[in-house]
């Protein structure tokens, strides 16, 4: 070898073992997430950023759900105040709830002693003779009530009755039951809590170690316990899920690249027969996956567990070109070495790097899009692919032994190129088999995708049951339908909260809704709570209203000295401001309704739906444009996030399609010839029909990771109708026999690096894996049924 040569193959050796340590410190320091945050617009509209705040940030996305299952009801309960105990000391929780009176005293103490600035009947006429003599004729009434014992001992303070409106106003709201002083399921089979982490829903590594610290104190307290129906704990929430799907994916894709590792190794080693050839044919395969993650991390600051799959399954596809390597190298010349190298690069290597372009632009098309998700997958894909075939081109053939050789496989690419020539007389049954497949695809065009965001959720079906069983023995409210309305201060959108409360209101006695809540309730406006202290009158005018109006009632004035006591207070005390919520129960209801993002605030007002289920749309808007609070919004979240949802796949396709029209236009460029560009086309076009009817059939609704295994199927089958296509010259006559062997071991390979996703437990792996594996299968057989015939070998066994 030359001092350049040498000099050549050192500088490519280097330059990629740099790279690869790069690329490992890179994804050493990365994050990675499976929450479905990374598959929303990073450009998004209102309703859209509202989506995306509470799913990444909103006080729903904080909650842990916890129950207790097993043992006695009473060890239950037992439990979860132990349990709330020691998690009521660790810093990392805001609130632990369990239904112990540990608040109780807080709200009272709150609602009683600021009655008056929250009640809503408060007006200058409530304490004029005519109301007062109302309000207290019915708090009298009251003492033969149900409540008749708790407000004989507020009547002397409370007279009109403001504190009981305010605890009826907390108890609509649909609470859990009780056993001996803890919260239980509708059924009584299961101790629930409602923990608040400080941290975000989106930060799944201190999601993570909340979850921990439950596990934790639960094993800590049924360590006493010795009966062998002991306990166990469930979890569930936001946070929970993304903990939880971040492993599942992270355990799987390790697994199943461990797997399919082993299956392809052992698959390669016995064509090969060859240790050295299995170990290098590897080394591209780890080198694109390496370039793909650190990509990623680098372009996104985040790795979607979502990309972690999809890297587990390039391992299918960038081993091929080492096989086109070692394979096809073998035949090139009758030379060994370093000039059958030559003979390659110079002879097979266009075609692949054709090959590796016709991905890259089909690719590259998605990383345009506004959906961060779909981007990693095209910046991942792109970088992988490269990365791959630029080690097999310019740094393998430099690692390979001078002795390297591999099992002579001749004999089987003669049988191979035997079939390939009877291929042909499937055209017909082939092209039947395609207008079939489109007959059904276009029968299914209107429910042939999946309509609802949750399909690109990782979350089991058995983890949404578990969480849908604990919310409904919560009670916990369905914030599909939200009003919201935001400004530049906290001041001006409780203001405008308490406008649309009126206009709700409305629809609440016409039965249009069943009830609302509100920030505002809890925490009204500055303006507000002043006009209310204007309302209430100085004592001595007081007293003189007081005394008027109980002249024809059974009581005397002097019972309510501590009311005049009370009235006078109020008057003086400074108006309130959200930290008098803290230690409250009121305060979470208040941190998940009034929120601040820099200098802009937002309120939301949830709405309850009447018994259908559903709230017309159109009322809600027309009770907001009545009330003249021209920055109000009406959200169906469902349906947002379902409109949200379609505009991704639209997106995704339009994408697809772009990807496919640039991968036409360069080989319009580089084969020059429109008749061959077909040829390569047709089956890959074929094969996506093909598996899209299949899907369709099965009742498999798609989802944009079936659109990802679509343009992988493009991707893999181009290398197949390439060759399958070469061009004729003094120097290729046809497709060699080892073309034909290295074409069904890289489809093979191929299909066990994807068709082990197929068995995954989580669905979008599973939608891959189901796509691909067939996928390529297909595209193999329909590059050999519309090749051109004469480029087919003729040969003899």
């Amino acid at each position: 070898m030359s001092l350049t040569g040498l000099q050549q193959r050192l500088s490519a050796i280097v330059i990629w073992l740099l790279m690869l340590v790069v690329s490992v410190l890179i994804i050493s320091r990365s994050h990675f997430t499976a929450d479905l945050s990374a598959f929303l617009p990073s450009n998004p509209t209102t309703e859209q950023q509202l989506l995306i705040d509470q799913i990444k940030s909103g006080v729903a996305s904080r909650l842990i759900l916890v129950g207790i299952e097993g043992a006695d009801a009473s060890s239950r309960a037992k439990l979860s105040k132990e349990v709330a105990q020691t998690l009521r000391s660790n810093p990392i929780f805001v609130t632990v709830n369990n239904g112990e009176p540990i608040s109780s005293e807080y709200d009272r103490r709150y609602l009683f002693d600021n009655r008056y600035l929250l009640s809503l009947a408060i007006t200058p006429a409530h304490f004029n003779v005519d109301g007062l003599h109302s309000a207290i004729s019915d708090s009298i009434d009251q003492l033969a009530s149900s409540t008749g014992l708790l407000f004989k001992s507020l009547l002397p303070h409370d007279p009109t009755g403001e504190m009981l409106q305010l605890l009826e106003q907390m108890n609509t709201q649909n609470r859990p039951q009780m056993f001996d002083g803890a919260w239980v399921s509708r059924d009584g089979k299961t101790a629930l809590m409602l923990i608040q982490t400080r941290a975000v829903g989106s930060d799944t590594d201190a999601q993570k170690q909340a979850m921990q610290k439950i596990q934790e104190a639960f094993d800590q307290a049924i360590m006493p316990l010795v009966n062998e129906n002991k306990p166990k704990l469930l979890m569930t929430g936001p946070g929970v899920f993304s903990v939880v799907s971040r492993d599942d994916i992270k355990s799987q894709v390790r697994l199943i690249f461990i797997v399919s590792t082993v299956l392809i190794a052992i698959l390669l080693l016995s064509v090969y027969r060859s240790l050295p050839a299995l170990l290098l044919g590897f080394l591209p395969v780890a080198t694109g996956i390496l370039a793909g993650i650190a990509s990623v991390s680098l372009g996104f600051g985040v790795v979607h567990g979502i990309t972690l799959g999809f890297g587990t399954a390039l391992i299918g596809e960038a081993v091929d070109y080492s096989i086109y390597l070692f394979i096809q190298t073998n035949y090139a010349v009758n030379v060994r070495g370093k000039e059958s190298h030559r003979q390659w690069i110079l002879h097979v290597w266009p075609t692949i790097r054709l090959g590796v372009l016709t991905s890259v632009f089909g690719f590259a098309a998605l990383m345009l899009s506004g959906f961060p998700g779909l981007a990693q997958l095209g910046l991942y894909s792109t970088a992988g692919l490269i990365a791959a075939a630029t080690m097999t081109r310019y740094v393998l053939p430099h690692l390979l032994p001078t002795d390297f050789k591999i099992r002579n496989l001749t004999h089987e690419g003669l049988k191979l190129s035997n079939y390939a020539c009877l291929a042909s007389r499937l055209r017909w049954p082939a092209i039947g088999l395609i207008v079939a497949s489109s007959i059904v695809v276009y029968q299914h065009h209107d429910h042939l995708w999946s309509s609802e965001l949750a399909a690109l959720s990782p979350v089991s079906a058995a983890d949404q049951a578990l969480d849908t069983r604990l919310r409904a023995g919560l009670g916990a409210p369905d914030v599909r339908y939200l009003v919201v309305i935001s400004d530049n201060s906290q001041e001006s959108v409780l203001m405008a909260s308490e406008q649309v409360s009126i206009a709700l209101q409305a629809l609440v006695k016409a039965g249009q809704l069943t009830a609302f809540d509100s920030a505002s309730h809890y925490l009204p406006s500055l303006h507000t709570q002043q006009t209310r202290l204007d309302s209430l009158p100085k004592t001595d005018e007081l007293k003189v209203n007081l005394e008027t109006a109980i002249k024809d009632l059974p009581i005397r004035a002097k019972v309510f000295t501590p009311f005049l006591q009370d009235i006078e207070a109020t008057r003086t005390k400074p108006l309130l401001q959200r930290s008098n919520l803290d230690g409250t129960s009121m305060a979470m209801a208040v941190d998940a309704m009034l929120l601040q993002q820099g200098r802009r605030w937002t309120t939301l007002i949830p709405l309850t739906a009447p018994t259908t289920g559903y709230i017309d749309a159109n009322q809600i808007r027309k009770a907001l444009s009545q009330a003249r609070v021209p920055n109000a919004l009406f959200v169906d979240m469902k349906t947002e996030s379902n409109r949200l949802y379609l505009s991704y796949v639209h997106e995704a396709i339009m994408l697809s399609l772009i990807g496919l029209a640039a991968i036409v236009i360069l080989l319009l460029f580089a084969l020059r010839s429109p008749r061959r560009v077909l040829a390569i086309i047709a089956p890959l076009v074929a094969s996506v029909l093909t598996v899209t009817a299949c899907l369709a059939l099965s009742g498999q609704l798609l989802t944009i990771l079936h659109l990802i295994g679509l343009l992988l199927i493009v991707a893999i089958g181009s290398n197949y109708a390439l060759f399958f296509n070469q061009p004729i010259n003094q120097n290729v006559q046809s497709i060699s026999p080892h073309t034909y062997a290295s074409l069904l071991l890289a489809n093979v390979a191929t299909v066990l690096g994807f068709g082990l996703l197929a068995f995954s437990s989580v669905p979008v792996l599973q939608a891959l894996g189901i796509t691909v594996a067939p996928g390529v299968i297909f595209a193999l057989i329909f590059s050999a049924v519309f090749a051109r015939k004469a480029s087919l070998y003729k040969g003899v066994v």
